[in-house]
């Protein structure tokens, strides 16, 4: 467990954010944000805390030992070495249970099975550690001789528990040469107020919802009952996600940071191809950069790049978690985009809303089975979905109940705004602030104002509700 949000929002954030605008030198900026940070941690993971610090030290140790090395075999082990080291504390930590499991299931053994904690986004700072040396190797240039620094990089609070995963190569200039200026601040916390918002008003709404239908003896309901869970399930993710991305990016924004979206609207593709450009774009983009390039990307064959595709996305369903539901999932996906590369048609189908439909229709399949606890229950819900037409009445009161007013409304909202829609009114909304620019400040700020109240109301209201991705 991390700080709970009241604390966070008027504590622990408040006392960081002013203590680093009343510091001037860079450097010490850089110490203030590392030891917040590891407060941070700290306060859910006493223990964990070390481990991160023991890897950012290993990982800091192999970029410094790459940069004076210049044999190129020496590099290439020196590299090994620190990828399968990072590799393998995943490995223990998150994996060691689900591998024994695995193996007491196929050979009839009775292996003990380790009962490790999870540490609280060990896969997210595992991926920046690994990083740093990958860049280090490519570009020796880049290694940083500050272990303070390289300890910032992988520990910085707002996105170290859940992402944006940042690469070092994106950001290792900002840490040594960053400005800060009225604009970024303010943007910063339009930002996070709007990520906010996501979480505690839509996330939340629909993970009432979600959590309900799942918990169900789902084969005694009918499919419309299957599908309210499937596709509010769908729709709390990325609410959920994007809105924990909005405020990483929004609270970097405020202490000089910039950060690269992680979500474009991915709702709005018309192919799973098309979904995978706009989702977790932090996490995919990490993928190509440093396993299908290297594996040869699309530069050897056609059958070697669907099938460094398939990879990929069987280790983007593992790095979630330690569940087949989870590698199912990433399968489903890779499934899905070899497909389109090779017989189905859907890319190039001129009618866009069908490609669209098809795409809501084959992220919901696969989030059921990635939110299911078991392989078992996500196929007996996707049964559910396509094929108990019955409308008895215990579905039909199940469903009068949960969809009331208010949970329509946040449906309608919820599906409307997965949509750029706000984009097409960018040229309305730049002209009147050209013509009228002390006028849209307020208006901005009233708005900013007015949807945070609303946070504060729905957080005095609800029970503490952690991010999904907090877990991985």
């Amino acid at each position: 467990m991390v700080f709970s949000s009241a604390i966070f929002l008027f504590i622990f954030f408040p006392i960081v954010f002013i203590g680093n605008l009343l510091i001037r030198p860079l450097w010490a900026k850089n110490i203030f944000l590392m030891i917040a940070s590891l407060i941070f941690y700290a306060f859910g993971e006493p223990v964990y805390v070390f481990l991160m610090i023991l890897s950012s030290l290993g990982n800091y140790a192999f970029g410094r030992w790459l940069a004076y090395v210049e044999k190129k075999a020496a590099r290439k082990a020196i590299l090994t070495t620190a990828v399968i080291c990072n590799i393998a504390v995943l490995g223990v930590f998150k994996y060691a249970g689900f591998a024994v499991e695995n193996v007491n299931h196929l050979f009839g053994t009775a292996l003990p099975v380790p009962a490790i904690a999870l540490p609280v986004g060990i896969s997210f700072f595992t991926f920046q550690a690994m990083s740093y040396v990958i860049d280090v190797y490519r570009d020796r240039g880049t290694c940083q001789k500050s272990f303070i620094n390289v300890l910032l990089y992988i520990s910085f609070f707002p996105q170290l528990i859940a992402g944006p995963i940042v690469r070092w190569n994106e950001i290792d200039r900002q840490i040594t040469e960053r400005k800060l200026d009225a604009d970024q601040i303010t943007d910063g916390i339009c930002r996070f107020v709007k990520g906010l918002f996501k979480k505690l008003v839509f996330a939340n709404g629909f993970g009432k919802v979600a959590d309900q239908v799942f918990a169900l003896d789902i084969g005694n309901y009918s499919m419309a009952v299957a599908w309210l869970g499937a596709v509010c399930y769908a729709l709390q993710i990325f609410y959920d996600f994007s809105g924990y991305s909005d405020m990483a990016i929004g609270m970097a924004s405020m202490f000089g940071f910039h950060f690269q979206e992680n979500f474009d609207h991915p709702y709005s593709a018309d192919s799973i191809h098309g979904f995978w450009r706009r989702w977790h774009i932090s996490l995919s983009s990490w993928f190509k950069e440093y396993v299908y390039i290297p594996l040869g990307g699309n530069r050897i064959g056609k059958f070697r790049t669907e099938l460094n595709k398939l990879i990929v996305f069987f280790l983007t369903g593992i790095w979630h978690g330690a569940n087949w539901t989870f590698v199912i999932w990433g399968m489903i996906h890779g499934i899905m985009n070899v497909l389109e590369d090779t017989i189905l048609p859907i890319r190039k189908c001129k009618w866009k809303w069908v490609g669209n439909i098809y795409t809501w229709i084959i992220a919901i399949v696969a989030f059921v089975m990635f939110r299911a606890d078991t392989a078992a229950y996500g196929w007996h819900m996707i049964q559910a979905m396509f094929s108990n037409f019955s409308w008895d009445i215990t579905s039909k009161s199940f469903l009068l109940e949960k969809l009331d007013g208010y949970t329509t409304a946040l449906l309608a909202g919820g599906i409307l705004f997965s949509y750029p829609v706000t984009a097409k009114t960018a040229v309305w909304r730049e002209k009147f602030r050209e013509a009228h620019p002390e006028a849209w400040e307020n208006l901005r700020y009233a708005g900013v104002i007015l949807l945070f109240v609303l946070c504060l109301c729905n957080l005095a209201s609800a029970a503490y509700n952690p991010f999904i991705y907090f877990r991985f």
